[in-house]
């Protein structure tokens, strides 16, 4: 446990060397990354996974305001000098990606390195993004179904297990309709979790083992992850100094061709582009073959090959 920021962040910790922030996302925690700690380390670095704040055994303050972007790059920030160190490379995954392009867009000082797993590099867009979005899908995209105070909250909690099982499966490459388009559209009578597929069986890559770990993180229920989405358009007005500014620090993206994020309305324009926008992007952005949302779980050998050439080249 370590205090950063005003708040105590549980973290998993291994290795010596270069210090290496691995960011998890929703509904994840820091055990989302456990097949990158033995191989990061072993490479010659000190990796460190909190689980953020709201989730798992980390504090999970009351107020919805207390989630927003400047607080989460504190807390990235707090940790870095929390573990003693000047400087670190920041890795993010889902949520955890755009903590680690803001922790480098707004700390550069502080990042040797980064890279953001599923959600590429932000670009402030020109309106806030619930409005935006509940004027191309008519209020059924999730995040607009998430801003409903304690709907969601409840929907999830129900059966915590069911709901972290039917989330990594429908979100993954093994899902049948992965990659084929779809957008994560919720029906606001019926909620989202009625009309994702149950699996009778487990993708490989996500056993019982680590299924027993993720709901055992949710046992507090999920308000303070589903803060992080209220908290979209007040992140898009506090980052309004950044409007047009790009991550400077030495950059990585990797993506699955079966990833629902990528697909995102304007995201693979943007992705395209990335070459062009971002001056050190370390390479084009890494794409990986039937692959879905959760990155460093479904390839982790693929993945940790990327980053421990991505680390080395950045020491």
């Amino acid at each position: 446990m370590v205090d950063v920021n005003g708040v105590r962040l549980h973290i998993a910790e291994q290795g010596d060397g270069p210090l290496v922030v691995l960011l998890h996302g929703f509904p994840e925690s820091w055990h989302s990354w456990h097949r990158q700690f033995g191989p990061l380390a072993d490479a010659g670095f000190r990796v460190v996974a909190p689980d953020q704040r709201g989730y798992g055994r980390s504090d999970r303050p009351e107020a919805v305001e207390a989630y927003t972007i400047l607080h989460l790059v504190g807390d990235v920030v707090g940790l870095i000098r929390a573990l003693g160190e000047q400087q670190a490379f920041v890795v993010g995954h889902d949520w955890g990606a755009p903590v680690a392009w803001h922790t480098a867009l707004l700390r550069p000082d502080l990042v040797r390195g980064v890279a953001g797993l599923s959600v590429p590099p932000p670009f402030r867009g020109t309106e806030p993004p619930l409005p935006a979005m509940e004027k191309m899908f008519g209020g059924r995209f999730y995040w607009n179904y998430f801003n409903r105070p304690g709907v969601a909250d409840a929907e999830f909690a129900e059966d915590t297990r069911t709901t972290l099982r039917k989330f990594f499966y429908w979100a993954s490459g093994d899902a049948p309709d992965a990659g084929a388009g779809k957008q994560p559209l919720v029906d606001p009578e019926r909620g989202w979790l009625a009309t994702m597929p149950d699996p009778e069986v487990l993708p490989e890559w996500f056993g019982e083992a680590d299924l027993d770990a993720l709901t055992e993180s949710f046992s507090k229920g999920f308000t303070g992850a589903l803060n992080w989405y209220r908290n979209l358009d007040r992140n898009w007005e506090l980052t309004a100094p950044w409007h047009g500014a790009v991550v400077s620090p030495p950059a990585l993206y990797v993506y699955g061709d079966r990833d629902v994020v990528p697909a995102f309305p304007g995201t693979p324009e943007l992705i395209e582009l990335l070459p062009a926008l971002m001056p050190n992007l370390w390479r084009e952005p890494l794409q990986l073959a039937g692959c879905g949302h959760w990155t460093q779980q479904e390839r982790p050998d693929e993945v940790n090959a990327a980053l421990i050439d991505f680390l080395r080249g950045c020491s």
